[in-house]
């Protein structure tokens, strides 16, 4: 029994280590979680459905549209039957005999039962209708084939601000954790010069000046570390977010900053790149085509509609409202048909619909079509304009941003020896305390510098991806 406990502890234990280190995520891993998981991205996809259910709505409006329907009505009482009496021509509803009784003369108005019509009716019948030719009706399959290829442009420019905003946070987060790491070995190195200046203090070989010095600096350096842990947590919270990762999940990541390498990245030639590359410049191709299909429909409202119609039904009355489910006829049929009390009916032909005149309200519609069009053609106007002013900023960030992060590199290379040389001397007797503090200031400074040119230059490598539209393919 002992043993299963401790075997049962064991386990349990390790499963709960499992569970606080997390999900561990390299760059890569972490872009196609979030082009699964965000929000924004799930939501793009629910609009490619969308597009593409209606590209299927439109070509069902082609097919033929079959409508059933029954109706069945009582009448308790009928409305009346009207006529102006004519001995010539006594009508329906009234003889010589009824009129002389009745005293009706020539000329009177009479009211009479319809005997057109019995008090139950029934109806059941079927309508086939098929579109044969229609402008606008191929001009919608052709703009929702437009609309279903914005979706997915829109789609691959969502998922563009996805990677970009993924990237910049794992990038942030990878950084915080190295610089943590150079925190706490800053914090070790310094706390222990702190102990054993202080020990030869204890032994009347150091000042306590030099003792407070140390200790002020080693206290910093735990603050330091603390804000560093805090920022860390909320850089990670930040790149869950991004993800849509659950927030009270753990989540580390993998990579190490040694590792990263700029690659070269040039702005290509008008030869070997056009700015349809871009997401945003292929959003706005779309936006343009369905805005000349709009066009087009306008012009194509004005050709005639040619339909093909077919219904077919069946028809019965009866005096009593049970007697419309009767199988047998309650009056003698005058043309033999049948025994049945339904009737059959039918009707096939062309129905031709045309828009001739519309008091030029079209030709004013069709004007502001393309005077919209014309906006449009000025975006792309603007936007090439703005697009190679982005690639030109962009490609000298990175540029600049690369030599400044190689400068802050020798910078920190230097302070490190400098660190080293003055913890030296001082250790070896011929060095000051205060120069050891002044060093390892100066350490942390050019430390902070190459960091945060570091991560500019990853910034700034993102932003020229994105704006050659290269970033997400």
């Amino acid at each position: 029994m002992k043993g299963q406990l401790t075997l049962m502890f064991l386990l349990v234990s390790w499963w709960l280590t499992a569970q606080d280190q997390g999900k561990s995520f390299t760059l890569d891993e972490c872009l196609n979680y979030a082009l699964q998981n965000a929000v924004n991205v799930k939501n793009a996809k629910l609009d490619e459905e969308i597009a593409t259910s209606r590209v299927k709505e439109t070509v069902g409006i082609g097919l033929p549209q079959i409508n059933g329907s029954v109706g069945l009505q009582y009448n308790p009482t009928l409305q009346r039957f009207f006529a102006q009496y004519n001995s010539q021509n006594p009508g329906f509803g009234i003889s010589e005999q009824q009129a002389a009784t009745l005293g009706i003369q020539d000329g009177d108005v009479y009211a009479a039962e319809n005997f057109f019509q019995l008090q139950a009716a029934g109806d059941a019948s079927v309508g086939i209708n098929q579109l044969i030719f229609s402008g606008s009706y191929f001009v919608g399959l052709q703009a929702s084939n437009a609309y279903k290829e914005l979706s997915i442009r829109n789609s691959n420019l969502t998922k563009e601000d996805v990677v970009l905003n993924v990237s910049q946070a794992y990038y942030n987060l990878l950084i915080t954790k190295e610089r943590l790491a150079l925190v706490k070995a800053n914090l070790r190195r310094i706390d222990t010069l702190y102990r054993n200046t202080k020990a030869l203090k204890d032994n009347g070989f150091a000042e306590k000046i030099d003792v407070d010095r140390l200790k002020v600096t080693v206290n910093n350096l735990r603050v330091e570390q603390s804000s560093m842990e805090n920022l860390l947590e909320i850089s990670r919270r930040i790149l869950k977010l991004q993800m849509n990762f659950p927030s009270k999940d753990n989540l580390t990541i993998k990579g190490d900053i040694s590792e990263l390498a700029f690659e070269k990245v040039n702005v290509p030639d008008e030869d070997n790149w056009s700015y349809s590359q871009r997401a945003d410049y292929m959003v706005m191709e779309s936006n343009r085509t369905l805005q000349q299909l709009n066009i087009k429909n306008k012009y194509a409202e004005a050709l005639p509609t040619i339909s093909a119609f077919a219904n077919l039904g069946m028809s019965t009355q009866s005096p009593t409202f049970t007697g419309l489910f009767s199988t047998q006829a309650d009056f003698q049929e005058i043309d033999a048909a049948g025994p049945d009390s339904w009737y059959g009916y039918s009707a096939v032909g062309l129905s031709l619909n045309w828009s001739i005149f519309t008091g030029l309200q079209r030709s004013h519609q069709i004007q502001q079509q393309k005077l919209e069009l014309r906006k449009i053609e000025n975006g792309f106007e603007a936007m090439e304009q703005n697009i190679d002013l982005e690639l030109d900023r962009s490609s000298m960030n990175l540029k600049n941003a690369i030599e400044r992060l190689e400068v802050q590199k020798d910078n920190m290379a230097l302070a490190g020896e400098i660190y080293d040389i003055s913890k030296i001397k001082y250790e070896a007797g011929v060095g000051s305390n205060l120069e050891v503090i002044e060093a390892d200031t100066s350490l942390k400074e050019a430390q902070t510098n190459y960091y945060n040119a570091l991560y500019d230059a990853i910034i700034a490598q993102l932003q020229l991806k994105k704006a050659l539209g290269i970033l997400y393919n």
